[in-house]
């Protein structure tokens, strides 16, 4: 399976080798044969975009260009942000709407997700706390402008 597409299902995208990612989804965990980040380049492209230009719709929103997440498709609120920078072969990619907390276990960051899935990652709690804080900014900013179109068809 190469072609894995983002869907509301997708919980995380996590980077097992260069050429290997972890796919985990509500009811389901599957292998795809590809990197995690070329799996987001093919989902943005998927809903029409490119991740470069998600990510230049990131940095107008909310200003910020460095391991910014984005938003991969806009009506159903589908946000990701990065562990890393997404120029390592090695980042993931988190769902912000799936997320139910996250902390800190033994040196590694444990997400627990919604649904009862849990992902350990070797990141500090800063990293994601900070990544989390952005793709909430993100998203308040997107229903900012979704919620400022809507008045203005009202109108």
């Amino acid at each position: 399976m190469n072609n894995y597409e983002i869907n509301e299902k997708t919980l995380a995208i996590v980077a097992c080798h260069e050429n290997l990612s972890k796919v985990y989804e509500e009811e389901k965990t599957i292998y795809v044969h590809c990197n995690a980040n070329k799996i987001m380049e093919y989902s943005c492209e998927y809903f029409g975009s490119s991740l470069e230009g998600r990510k230049k719709g990131t940095l107008s929103m909310i200003g910020v260009n460095y391991k910014p997440p984005v938003i991969v498709e806009e009506t159903k609120e589908l946000i990701f942000f990065p562990t890393s920078s997404d120029r390592n072969k090695l980042n993931s990619w988190i769902s912000l709407q799936h997320i139910a907390r996250y902390y800190h276990d033994n040196r590694r960051m444990v997400i627990l997700f919604k649904n009862g899935t849990k992902i350990k990652l070797n990141l500090s709690y800063g990293i994601i706390d900070n990544q989390i804080l952005r793709s909430t900014k993100l998203e308040s900013a997107l229903r900012g402008r979704k919620n400022k179109k809507s008045d203005l068809l009202k109108n």
